[in-house]
């Protein structure tokens, strides 16, 4: 048997740690006696884009995920709104001829699409069909079987039609497929299930791949999957979540991604699905849950966009990536007292924890991190949880929290390396607050709330320049339980509990040193309902990660434009701290009361170790 040398090249290395390591190396680590090997990261990411001009449900759609095209749906009414997108915004360009929803599009470019069917208002049927050259819309041959909410696979010169309803009492359900040749549609082979409101997705007219869909009333919702070779429809394995209204999209019947939908009664869907040609797998799921929502591009790289998510029309446009590199959390050494609601700051191998909350009350403790472990040092002067602080662990700040008896303070205290100090207050005290600053002496203190802090939200910012603090300019959404990052000139906020209707609000807002601007949300928007979530990097490269999400795992990165779904923390909690940059972070404490550290590598490189027995 030829050894590891002969095979890679190089002997198995001695290494104490990690350091030099790359990916794909296996060493043995000295430090901790085992065989460790290292490997990188992929996963799939949907992220928010900037949102159609017009809301809509219903809609078609064309091109990729770069040179995409939205056209028509409901408002209601009817539209014939189109749009252009060019990778980053949405642009008005010419209207249908006919204005109508529920139609059917494809198209490989958004300079070359076809529209087909759909529905007028109040619902008669439409067979029109218009092709786009990037310009304006033309008239064709219309359909052979005039009907609405049918599924569309291909491209401009080779289409198909498939399903849908026909918009006359009774109103049947039907498996009518027609084949498009670049001039006029052909009745070729019917679907084995009739059914409407399903997905289509596929090359052209010989290769497509029909799934999803309903047929009332014997089959409300349906999973059912069917796969057409140009003669015939063959029944294939069903989608794992049955569904109507769902968007569907890929360059060929063996790639394919099933995206969002609905399911009765009144349960919008968020799931995506891909399928290989055989199976459907569940993947990361949509950030906005909806239906009546258009899909465009491929597996690979997609757009979602429109749809209805349950309370309203939305314009909402989402972008999917797969086979991207991710960051990866990693376990971490353990602190030594169990608390959450701390404040936390410094780097990953040189950072504070300090202050918080367990089952004995608040803490003034201080703990270090050196990059292996936690020491106790001195505590705070005002024990308290719900701080905010800035700093090394050579110079830091913190201020605000809650403090005995239960209250919010305004007490700031500064660490010189060994002690805290305390010094000049904040103006107004407050507690669950955002800092937004890297240094002991330019920090800024951002909204916040006060007991009962449900009903006392805080917009107020303030900024300490290493003596006193100062009014700045508010942020446009008072909140607490947020997060911050950046420089006191250059920063984010984000998340956070806001007053209704924004309970669970996932606004980000952009400070330039004088005022705050709204950008895009955050792609899970409950993430900061509760203690809140943290966040680390700076204005144009951010990190934030747990809070209250659907799991208290969700990890989020920004470009300083959108932000991207990152693998999850290892374990959910709430409350937790953290420090570092978007590449290099550090989570710990949380409830439940926990000593937990996790390390974040935002190369996603994984370092795994290797069980090694003896006969």
């Amino acid at each position: 048997m030829a050894t590891y040398k002969e095979k890679v090249g190089t002997a198995v290395q001695n290494i104490a740690g990690d350091t030099g390591t790359v990916a794909g190396q296996l060493w043995y680590d000295s430090s901790d006696s085992e065989f460790k090997y290292k490997y990188q990261a992929y996963g799939n990411a949907w992220s928010t884009a900037n949102s159609l001009n017009t809301a809509r449900e219903q809609l078609g759609g064309a091109g990729t995920q770069t040179a995409a095209l939205g056209f028509g749906g409901n408002g209601p009414p009817a539209l014939g709104n189109t749009e252009s997108y060019n990778g980053t915004s949405w642009t008005e360009v010419a209207d249908l001829n006919t204005a109508r929803r529920a139609l059917g599009g494809c198209g490989a470019t958004n300079t070359a699409a076809l529209a087909f069917g759909g529905a007028d208002v109040p619902n008669a049927g439409v067979g029109n069909t218009e092709s786009w050259n990037g310009s304006s819309w033309t008239e064709l041959n219309d359909l052979n079987t005039v009907r609405s909410d049918m599924g569309s696979a291909g491209t401009l010169p080779s289409a198909l039609a498939i399903g849908g309803l026909i918009n006359t009492a009774p109103f049947p359900s039907v498996a009518n497929n027609e084949s498009w040749n670049g001039t006029s549609w052909t009745e070729v082979g019917d679907l084995n299930t009739a059914r409407r409101q399903l997905a289509g997705a596929g090359a052209d007219n010989t290769s497509a791949l029909a799934f999803g869909g309903q047929n009332p009333p014997s089959f409300p919702t349906m999973a059912n999957t069917e796969s057409w070779n140009g003669t015939s429809w063959t029944d294939v394995a069903d989608l794992n979540t049955a569904r109507n209204a769902l968007a569907g999209c890929g360059a060929t019947n063996t790639a394919v991604l099933a995206i969002g939908g609905f399911i009765s009664p009144a349960t919008y869907l968020s799931n995506t699905e891909s399928w290989n040609g055989s199976i459907w797998t569940e993947t990361s799921d949509l950030n906005a849950a909806r239906r009546g929502l258009a899909g465009i591009g491929n597996q690979s790289a997609a757009l979602a966009t429109g749809g209805n998510n349950g309370v309203t029309l939305t314009g909402a446009t989402e972008e999917w990536n797969a086979g991207i590199n991710l960051g990866a959390w990693y376990t971490g050494g353990n602190f030594n007292t169990g608390r959450g609601d701390g404040a936390g700051f410094g780097t990953q191998t040189a950072s504070l924890f300090v202050g918080g909350i367990n089952p004995g009350g608040f803490k003034g403790l201080t703990e270090s991190y050196n990059g292996t472990a936690w020491a106790e040092i001195n505590d705070l002067n005002t024990a308290r949880q719900a701080l905010a602080g800035a700093g090394t662990t050579d110079a830091g700040v913190v201020f605000g929290g809650q403090s005995t008896p239960p209250a919010a303070t305004n007490v700031t205290e500064l660490w010189n390396g060994y002690t805290w100090t305390e010094v000049n207050d904040m103006n107004t005290a407050r507690q669950s607050l955002a800092s937004v600053g890297h240094t002991s002496t330019a920090a800024l203190a951002v909204a916040g709330g006060t007991p009962p802090v449900t009903n006392n939200l805080n917009a107020n910012n303030e900024s300490w320049n290493g003596t006193n603090w100062t009014e700045v300019g508010d942020v446009n959404t008072a909140r607490r339980s947020l997060a911050g990052i950046g420089t006191s000139t250059a920063g984010i906020v984000v998340g956070g509990v806001a007053a209704p209707p924004e309970a669970t609000g996932g606004r980000t807002e952009l400070w330039n040193g004088t005022n705050w601007t709204e950008v895009n949300d955050l792609n899970v928007p409950s993430m900061g309902n509760g203690p809140g979530e943290s966040g680390q990097g700076t204005s144009t490269a951010a990190l934030v990660f747990g809070g209250s999400g659907p799991t208290r795992k969700e990890t989020e990165s920004w470009n300083g434009t959108n932000w991207t779904n990152e693998n999850q923390l290892i374990t959910g909690r709430i409350g937790t701290s953290g420090s570092g940059t978007q590449t290099l972070a550090l989570n710990f404490g949380g409830e439940p009361f926990s000593t937990a550290t996790d390390e974040w590598d935002g190369t996603g490189f994984i370092t795994k170790t290797i069980t090694t027995t003896t006969d």
